[in-house]
C-alpha cells in the first residue's frame, strides 16, 4: 500500500470538535499541572507521553481520579520488559471504578447497559440496578468461599448477566475468565482447565442466526471435566430450570446488598484472556486490575472520547478481548450496548439496526463486516437513522481503503472513521482513534498515548516510511503480568521478547508515515518474502477482494526444499462466480496495478471456504504448515477453528503436491 504524504484527508475534525475533545482538555490540564506541551496538538502530547512516561501515567491517574485506597510509592519502579513494575504500594479495585456513576444521584437511574438480541427485544439496566446486582452476587461469591486470586469462569453470551458476573468477580478480587457459548467443549476446556476455576456461570443455550442452540450437554461435560469447581450458576437464557447441583442466577442476585470492593494491589490479576491457540494450547494471558484500569481509562476516555452522554456499541462476543474493552466503557460513565446475536441476521444490516435502535454514538465493528456490507450493496445511512453515530471504529484486520470510502459515502461525510490495531496480549490498542486528528484513507490516525510504537528492521533499527516490525520500546501498564502456568516466564518471553531483547515485538508489519499515521500490512509471522522483499498479506486481500467475484481470500508463501518459493492465492468465490482465465487475469492485473508484479501469486486456487479462528481471523500460519507437509493434528488446534473441515482441503492439497 502506497502512502502519499500530500494526499488530502478524507475527514478533518472542525475547530469546535477539537476544542471539545477530551484529549484537548487533558492536554491543557496536563500542561498546567505536569509540564506537558501546551502547543503542538496531539503529536506534541504523544511525544511527551513517551518521553516522560512516568509523568504521563501519573497525569492519567489524576485526570480520571483513580481511587487509590493506599498510595503508590512511585509510578514505575522498573521499566524492564518483561517485568515492568507499575504503581508499587498502591491498592484499588476495578469494579469500584466501573460502578462509580451509580453513586451520582442524578445518574443512578440512567441506563448503564442496553441489551439487544436478534428478536430486537431490548432490555435496559440502570446504574443503580447494576450496582445492586453486583453487590448481591459479590456477597454470594464470598459466601461460596471465593477469595482474592480465585478464578471465576463464564460460559456466557454477550448479555447483562455476563457483565454482572465479571464485575462481582472483580469486586471480590477474583480472576475472571470467559468463553462464548459457540465454543465447543474441547475449546472451552483447553482454556478453563489451564486456570482451574472454582465457579462456573453457564447458560442453558443461546440464540444465533435465527436458531436456538441448546448447550445442556456441553455444560454437563464442562462440569465433569473441571474438578476444581465448587459451584455452577445456571443462567436460564432459554427459560429452563436450574439442573440438579447448580445454583439459580435469580437466587444469587436478588438481595439489596451494598457492594464491598476488595482493595487489591495494583498488579493483582483482573482476568485471564486467551490467544487464538491455532497451533497449540491457547496462551492464558494474565492482566492486572490497575494496569487495565489505567489503560482503558486512557483508551476510552481520551482516544475514543467517551463520556456520560455516549452510547458505546462494539460487536463482539465474550470470547474476544473486545468484550472486555466494551465493558470498560462503564469506567467513563458511558452507556454500554450489548448485542447478543449474529452479525448477519436477519440480514447483513443487523449491526446498523442495533445502532439505530439504541442511539449508539460510537459504533465498533470488524473491518470484515464493513467490507461485507459494501459487497452486499447495503445502504445503512439511507435505511437507518444513524444521526447519533459520531465514530465508526473497526478492528480485527486493517480496514481497506475501499472500506473508508464506503463508510464516508454511506453513513455521512462528517464521520470520524477509526481503524484501530492492538491485541489480546495488551487488551488495548497500539494505534488508532484520535478525535482531534484528520483521517487519511487506509491509515490509522496515530500511535496511542504512552505507547512508544516504532517500525524496526531486522537489525533493530527504527525507520520511517518503510515496512518494518511493529515494536513497542517502553512498557505499557496493560502488558501481561505473565502467562498462566509459565513459572519461569519462558513462554511469555519467547512470545514477545526473543527477537529484540527487552523490546516488545508484536508480530505485525507496519509503516509509520511522515505525517505520523500508521499503516498495518498484516501479520509478520506469516510473512510473504519474495525475491528478498517482504510483503503483507493484508495488502493483497484488500486489492483482490475489491473484485465482486471474490468473497474472501487467503495467501501464504511456502519455502520449498529445493530453494524455490511458492505463493498460492486461495479464493472463496461469490455465488455464481467461476474461476476461469478471465478472473485469473483480472486478479493478476489488480495486484500488479495496485501493488507490484511481486504480489501476483504463482497459482490461484478455488477453495470451499477460508478457515478462521473462533474470533474471525484468517489463519495463515496453520495453512502454511499444512502445505509444508505438517499433519493436520499437529498443524492446528482443531478446537480453535471455526470450521476444521475446511482445513482438510489444504491437507489433501499438500498430499498431492508432495
Amino acid at each position: 500500500m502506497t502512502v502519499s504524504a500530500d494526499e488530502a484527508p478524507l475527514w478533518q475534525p472542525g475547530p469546535e470538535r477539537v476544542a471539545a475533545a477530551a484529549v484537548t482538555r487533558f492536554q491543557s490540564w496536563a500542561a498546567e499541572h505536569h509540564g506537558a506541551p501546551a502547543e503542538g496538538g496531539y503529536p506534541a502530547l504523544h511525544r511527551w507521553s513517551v518521553e516522560e512516561l512516568d509523568t504521563f501515567w501519573q497525569a492519567v491517574a489524576e485526570w480520571f481520579d483513580i481511587r487509590f485506597s493506599t498510595p503508590y510509592e512511585t509510578v514505575l519502579a522498573s521499566r524492564t520488559m518483561p517485568g515492568a513494575e507499575w504503581f508499587p504500594g498502591a491498592t484499588l479495585n476495578y469494579a469500584e471504578h466501573a460502578l462509580r456513576t451509580a453513586e451520582d444521584p442524578l445518574r443512578a437511574d440512567a441506563p448503564a447497559l442496553f441489551h439487544v438480541d436478534e428478536t430486537q427485544a431490548q432490555a435496559v439496566m440502570s446504574w443503580s440496578e447494576l450496582r445492586r446486582q453486583v453487590g448481591s452476587l459479590a456477597a454470594e461469591l464470598r459466601a461460596l468461599g471465593v477469595t482474592p486470586g480465585d478464578r471465576v469462569s463464564g460460559y456466557l453470551p454477550n448479555i447483562p448477566q455476563a457483565v454482572v458476573a465479571f464485575l462481582a468477580t472483580a469486586a471480590v478480587g477474583g480472576v475472571w475468565t470467559s468463553c462464548a457459548p459457540d465454543f465447543g467443549a474441547r475449546s472451552v476446556l483447553d482454556r478453563f482447565q489451564q486456570v482451574e476455576p472454582v465457579v462456573l456461570f453457564t447458560v442453558d443455550g443461546y440464540r444465533y442466526g435465527g436458531k436456538v442452540h441448546d448447550r445442556t450437554a456441553t455444560v454437563t461435560e464442562l462440569r465433569r471435566e473441571l474438578p476444581t469447581l465448587r459451584a455452577v450458576v445456571h443462567v436460564p437464557l432459554l427459560g429452563t430450570t436450574a439442573p440438579e447441583g447448580t445454583l439459580a442466577w435469580a437466587d444469587l442476585t436478588g438481595a439489596d446488598t451494598e457492594p464491598r470492593f476488595e482493595q487489591v494491589p495494583f498488579a493483582h490479576p483482573l482476568w485471564v484472556l486467551y490467544s487464538s491457540g491455532t497451533t497449540g494450547l491457547p496462551k492464558a494471558i494474565v492482566q492486572s486490575q490497575g494496569g487495565i484500569l489505567l489503560e482503558h481509562y486512557k483508551q476510552l476516555g481520551l482516544h475514543c472520547d467517551l463520556g456520560p452522554e455516549d452510547r458505546f456499541f462494539w460487536y463482539t462476543s465474550t470470547g474476544w478481548m473486545m468484550w472486555n474493552f466494551l465493558v470498560s466503557g462503564l469506567l467513563t460513565g458511558t452507556t454500554v450496548v450489548l448485542y447478543d446475536g449474529s452479525p448477519g441476521h436477519p440480514d447483513i444490516s443487523a449491526q446498523w439496526r442495533v445502532a439505530e435502535q439504541t442511539g449508539a454514538t460510537f459504533f465498533g465493528t470488524s473491518a470484515a463486516y464493513v467490507m461485507a456490507c459494501r459487497k452486499a450493496g447495503a445502504h445503512p445511512g439511507r435505511d437507518f437513522d444513524l444521526s447519533r453515530v459520531q465514530c465508526v471504529a473497526t478492528t480485527g484486520s486493517p480496514l481497506p481503503p475501499d472500506g473508508f470510502r464506503w463508510l464516508h459515502g454511506e453513513i455521512t461525510d462528517d464521520l470520524w472513521i477509526a481503524s484501530v490495531s492492538g491485541g489480546t496480549d495488551v487488551c488495548s490498542c497500539f494505534a488508532g482513534a484520535v478525535a482531534t486528528l484528520p483521517v487519511h484513507i487506509g491509515e490509522l490516525q496515530a500511535p496511542c498515548l504512552g505507547t512508544d510504537l516504532q517500525s524496526w528492521d531486522a537489525e533493530g533499527e527504527p525507520h520511517l516510511g518503510e515496512v518494518g516490525e511493529l515494536v513497542v520500546t517502553a512498557p505499557m501498564p496493560s502488558m501481561p503480568l505473565r502467562f498462566w502456568n509459565d513459572p519461569d516466564g519462558s513462554r511469555y518471553h519467547d512470545s514477545y521478547f526473543a527477537t529484540y531483547p527487552g523490546v516488545w515485538r508484536h508480530g505485525d508489519w507496519i509503516t509509520l508515515t511522515g505525517r505520523g499515521s500508521v499503516v498495518i500490512h498484516g501479520r509478520s509471522d506469516s510473512t510473504l518474502n519474495r525475491q528478498g522483499v517482504r510483503m503483507g498479506s493484508a495488502d493483497i486481500y484488500e486489492a483482490v477482494e475489491r473484485l465482486p467475484q471474490i468473497r474472501e481470500s487467503l495467501v501464504v508463501g511456502i519455502e520449498e526444499p529445493d530453494g524455490g518459493y511458492w505463493m498460492p492465492l486461495f479464493v472463496h468465490l461469490a455465488d455464481g462466480a467461476v474461476l476461469d482465465d478471465d478472473l485469473r487475469t483480472a486478479i493478476a492485473r489488480t495486484l500488479r496495478e495496485n501493488l507490484s508484479p511481486r504480489h501476483v501469486p504463482d497459482e490461484v486456487i478455488q477453495v470451499p471456504g477460508i478457515p478462521h479462528t473462533l474470533t474471525g481471523k484468517r489463519i495463515e500460519v496453520p495453512v502454511k504448515r499444512l502445505l509444508q507437509g505438517t499433519p493436520l493434528e499437529k498443524a492446528v488446534n482443531a478446537g480453535s477453528i471455526d470450521d476444521v473441515g475446511l482445513l482438510r482441503f489444504y491437507a489433501d492439497l499438500a498430499r498431492t503436491r508432495h
